[in-house]
């Protein structure tokens, strides 16, 4: 019994030593494990690089400067520019993101040209700056005054020669809107105070250029009292008295892009309250000779002004403020 134990050990033992040589086989021919094939191996991820590939139809911006040298250095200077940020156009297809595939162009540089935005049609021209620009500020631009009016994006900005922020033409967005609205800007340049000529404000500050829901390209509210009392919230109300020419239009009275009088007043005091204000107990005009001489209450309408008295003009919530009086 002893001899037939020992020799059922020695073939499990055997067994356990057959099996674990197929496995060795199995795994190597030379029983060391096999390493993964080329084929099985993963594919090494691209290097990333700043610009891609050009696609069919493109040359790259390399081939552009080739002939058109330095522009390439005036957008590298530009947001336009940032190869890093996968949105600009030089980290797409360069120069060819605005001016589309040059290809034909780099071959018969005479007879075909790529889109030239200054002799292309407004509609051409900005909707090539729409593919990018189309939020935000610009959301509204579709539809707007200056849109109606074929204004283009290159009449007030440039990429490649920009003197101001936001590519700008000008040094200022006082200056560029002045080369439309000579007559608006003319006003500022009045000697009364006036927040944009003095640089606290600027055209942006109330205006949305690129398109508004409201009137006038107004950034705020949908009337103009409301975005002058986005500001000037103490004149906002709900006033208990509330004087009519406040609730009509704050520019009744006032010239919000400058004037020569005190408070920017469309005229002085008080010949401003007098164009409606013809019926009153007090002197209607200055021009009727025989009232000033003989009224006591002539004095009121010089010098010191309807405002001495009634300083609640804009509205007032004393029970008793139906004159707006202080």
């Amino acid at each position: 019994m002893r001899r037939i134990g020992n020799w059922a050990v020695a073939l499990a033992t055997l067994i356990t030593l057959a099996s674990v040589g197929l496995a060795a086989r199995s795994a190597s021919p030379t029983g060391a494990p096999s390493a993964p094939t080329a084929a099985a191996a993963p594919k090494a991820a691209p290097a990333p690089t700043s610009q891609q590939a050009p696609a069919s139809g493109y040359v790259g911006a390399e081939t552009c400067v080739g002939c058109h040298s330095g522009y390439d250095g005036t957008v590298k200077n530009t947001k336009h520019g940032f190869a890093a940020n996968s949105r600009t156009p030089m980290a797409t297809q360069g120069c060819e993101s605005c001016h589309g595939p040059g290809e034909a162009h780099a071959n018969d540089p005479e007879k075909v040209k790529p889109l030239q935005f200054n002799k292309a049609s407004a509609k051409d021209a900005n909707a090539r700056c729409e593919t990018c620009h189309n939020r935000g500020d610009h959301a509204l631009w579709a539809g707007s005054q200056h849109e109606n009016r074929n204004v283009k994006c290159i009449d007030c900005h440039s990429v490649h020669a920009a003197q101001g922020v936001t590519l700008l033409r000008a040094k200022t967005q006082q200056l560029t809107c002045a080369k439309c609205h000579q007559c608006i800007t003319n006003k500022q340049q009045r000697f009364n105070h006036m927040p944009v000529r003095e640089g606290k404000m600027q055209c942006s500050s109330c205006h949305n250029v690129h398109g508004s829901v409201n009137v006038k390209l107004l950034r705020v509210g949908t009337t103009v009292d409301q975005s002058c009392t986005s500001c000037h919230t103490e004149k906002r109300g709900p006033f208990l008295w509330e004087h009519a020419p406040v609730v009509d239009s704050c520019t009744t009275c006032h010239d919000s892009h400058g004037s020569n009088n005190d408070r920017m007043l469309v005229a002085r005091m008080p010949f401003l309250c007098q164009r409606c204000h013809v019926t009153s107990r007090h002197p209607p005009t200055v021009y009727e000779g025989s009232t000033l001489m003989n009224t006591q209450n002539a004095n009121k309408i010089y010098g010191k002004s309807c405002a001495n008295c009634h300083q609640q003009v804009h509205g007032s919530n004393h029970p008793n403020g139906k004159t707006f009086l202080r």
